[in-house]
């Protein structure tokens, strides 16, 4: 069992973070477990690189001095297994938001769907989702997207190392994918879908690996608190 002492001078712990959960969320549940544990007035305790709530698995939780390293662990390549949905697409790119379009999918072919999937490999340009938690003059684009406020959003660069397409099941595609730091998954479903001249969303999302950190070591945070006896 680790010691207060253990926690103050650093810890990194790997959470399997819950559908449904916010990264926020996760956290506060680490930080009060901690606290509770060792009747800690004050902690630093924060992540290295959000998950959305609608995506589950892998979020690096530092505690102690280890918070001044999540810069380090936000670096590092991520990799992620989820599903696109072809034929339809969302204002959010997933399913936040609902379906606003549907496209045709019956030229769609297995060749297609791999000859498409090269052009997301190595160097690519993206745009984010509007609705995502990026700020413009303060504020989280989601928040204008929200209240229907059109925002002029640049493309930027980031790199898919690894893309795999895992299973074919019309409409929907069963995925892997790795890729640097700053990228969306949800904007390459979008775009994924548009590529193949029709639509895309993302369905499901799961983070399983950040560098060399695997879920599969991780721990969900109500057995966290169990392990820390709260």
């Amino acid at each position: 069992m680790k010691t207060k002492e253990d926690f103050l001078e650093g810890q990194l712990i790997l959470i399997d973070k819950p559908l449904n959960w916010s990264s926020f969320q996760a956290v506060n549940a680490v930080k009060w477990a901690i606290r509770k544990r060792f009747q800690l007035k004050k902690i630093k305790v924060g992540h290295a690189g959000t998950l959305d709530p609608l995506a589950s698995g892998l979020l690096l939780i530092c505690a102690g001095k280890f918070t001044k390293r999540i810069h380090e662990f936000q670096g590092m390549p991520k990799e992620y297994e989820g599903t696109i949905t072809l034929g339809s697409s969302t204002p959010s790119y997933d399913l936040e938001t609902e379906v606003d379009n549907v496209y045709p999918t019956d030229h769609i072919t297995h060749e297609l769907i791999h000859k498409t999937k090269a052009l997301f490999l190595g160097k690519i340009a993206q745009k984010p989702p509007v609705f995502s938690a990026l700020k413009k003059d303060g504020k989280r684009m989601y928040e204008y997207a929200r209240e229907g406020k059109e925002l002029e959003i640049k493309a930027r660069f980031v790199e898919v190392l690894e893309f795999e397409i895992l299973e074919i099941n019309l409409p929907v595609l069963r995925f892997r994918i790795r890729c640097s730091k700053g990228t969306y998954i949800r904007s390459i479903a979008h775009d994924f879908g548009k590529a193949l001249n029709s639509g895309g969303h993302l369905s499901s999302l799961r983070r399983t690996k950040i560098g060399d950190y695997n879920v599969n070591n991780a721990i969900a945070p109500a057995n966290f608190k169990e392990m820390m006896n709260v």
